[in-house]
């Protein structure tokens, strides 16, 4: 039995072809690939590559689909399942995975990187998968493409864990991008009384208006973001500061745009030649600074996005912008990088 899949050869490499499909053992689960979105750090992998992709490799990891086929030892799936799958997988033996904080592994598995990935028509779901990873089984009112999209609203769950939003805080995101309007809503949702989205540009931020996530709209291009912010605050700064871009800048705004003892969040990583960043730690001392990262998330926060999108609470199907068959994936990539639109998804 052969499947179409879209493989990884290396960079600036992709190719679609058939291959075999794979088979389950005992203790693995095949699921039908409905919808799997393209992510930000497909792209770069793509371009650049990954210590942990070794070519050649399905990508993919925002990923939903139909269980066909299981190990005669798995009981928590069945075959006919809707399911939802997030990238993150637990080892589930270190001391970090036995804390309860999988998305610090060591070992860092994750699907479509070290394990097969959803851009194909079959996904196998290995014992480890099956055992500790983010599959979750996807209610009825919940699409096959929504529930791909649990998992980069996941990610916003794991920062919002580390950088809670309080009632009435005034929250800012540097970066109009899918996930930096997720983090906007779910802060909404957490009871902030203003939040204020930045980009540099203004298409981006005309589509969030389009949507509006957030309540003040600036684009850093044209105004100057830390002054508006401060204008914004009565001159105090904001409670609690994302940056969800691969901006250093945007880092060392963040903390001249910050209240005392604001919580700030990295949660965008940097280009490996770029992350060197300069700040004025001495803000940090007199503003006493919270600052941390926030890097995937762990397989809870999977299941709870399940939940809210399940609920209506986040209307997550609105930024889902284009489809593609599988056939049509490097057009798929090309929207995605371009910000033609906001999630893009495949469709095998």
């Amino acid at each position: 039995m052969t499947m179409i899949a879209s493989i990884y050869e290396g960079p600036d490499k992709l190719e679609v072809r058939e291959i075999p499909t794979p088979e389950v053992d005992d203790n693995s689960v095949l699921v039908r690939v409905r919808s799997c979105a393209v992510c930000g750090s497909d792209i770069r992998i793509l371009h650049h590559g990954n210590n942990r992709v070794t070519p050649p490799q399905t990508l993919g990891h925002e990923i939903a689909g139909e269980v066909c086929a299981t190990g005669k030892n798995v009981t928590k799936f069945k075959e006919g399942d809707r399911v939802a799958i997030g990238a993150d997988v637990p080892c589930g033996e270190c001391l970090f995975c036995e804390a309860g904080i999988g998305n610090n592994c060591q070992i860092n598995y994750a699907m479509g990187y070290q394990f097969a990935g959803g851009f194909a028509e079959y996904v196998l779901l290995n014992k480890t998968v099956v055992n500790y990873g983010p599959v979750h089984i996807l209610p009825d009112n919940v699409s096959f493409d929504e529930g791909a999209l649990a998992e980069p609203l996941a990610c916003v769950l794991n920062a919002l864990e580390l950088t809670p939003v309080k009632l009435n805080d005034v929250v800012v995101l540097i970066g109009a991008g899918p996930i930096g309007m997720m983090l906007c809503c779910v802060a909404k949702a957490m009871g902030a009384s203003k939040v204020i989205l930045i980009n540099r540009s203004m298409p981006r931020l005309d589509m969030a208006k389009s949507l509006g996530v957030a309540d003040r709209y600036i684009c850093s291009s044209q105004e100057d973001s830390i002054a508006s912010v401060l204008e914004e605050t009565n001159g105090l700064g904001s409670d609690v500061i994302f940056t969800s871009c691969p901006s250093p800048s945007a880092q060392a705004d963040a903390l001249k745009m910050a209240k005392n003892r604001a919580r700030i969040n990295f949660f965008g990583g940097l280009p490996k030649d770029k992350s060197i960043v300069g700040i004025d730690t001495n803000i940090i001392h007199y503003k006493e600074l919270i600052i941390t990262g926030a890097h995937g998330s762990m397989p809870v926060h999977h299941g709870k996005a399940i939940e809210l999108i399940s609920s209506g609470r986040i209307n997550i199907k609105q930024f889902i912008t284009h489809n593609f068959p599988l056939h049509e994936i490097k057009k798929a990539f090309e929207t995605a990088e371009n910000h033609a639109g906001l999630r893009v998804v495949v469709n095998p």
